[in-house]
């Protein structure tokens, strides 16, 4: 019989709650390296902002995925989260250095739905190939 801490309701929770704990903080940086204000922007409907975050999310929950899978401890699995969410970050950041035609985030916070969009799929695809390599 496996002890209380073993136990895969217990360990699944536990993974949960730290990933949701870790989400909110990753989202708030992302809200501090912005120059909008993610929440007030998508409640006026701003879908370029919300195509924006929402990449964000999924690929927080996508690095998250691959480290829990690769990783057997909770310690683990979040060393590699935050690892992943600072090259997230960085990939972030340097699409809107690589793109000295225009700023992105003033495109986003303007409704530009294809920077947007843009924002989006490279946030989704960083975070596959961050995730491909945690091991």
């Amino acid at each position: 019989m496996e002890g209380f801490w073993e136990h895969i309701i217990v360990v699944t929770a536990a993974r949960y709650s730290v990933f949701v704990l870790c989400t909110l903080v990753f989202l708030a940086v992302f809200e501090l390296v912005t120059s909008y204000k993610n929440w007030e922007e998508i409640k006026k409907g701003n879908l370029a902002v919300a195509m924006a975050t929402g990449g964000k999310l999924f690929g927080i929950a996508t690095i998250f995925r691959y480290s829990i899978e690769h990783n057997d401890s909770l310690l683990q699995s979040v060393g590699w989260g935050v690892y992943g969410f600072v090259l997230l970050l960085m990939g972030y950041l340097m699409f809107e250095f690589l793109t000295p035609i225009m700023k992105v985030d003033e495109e986003i916070r303007n409704g530009n739905k294809a920077v947007g969009f843009i924002s989006m799929i490279i946030s989704v695809g960083l975070a596959f190939v961050i995730g491909a390599s945690i091991r």
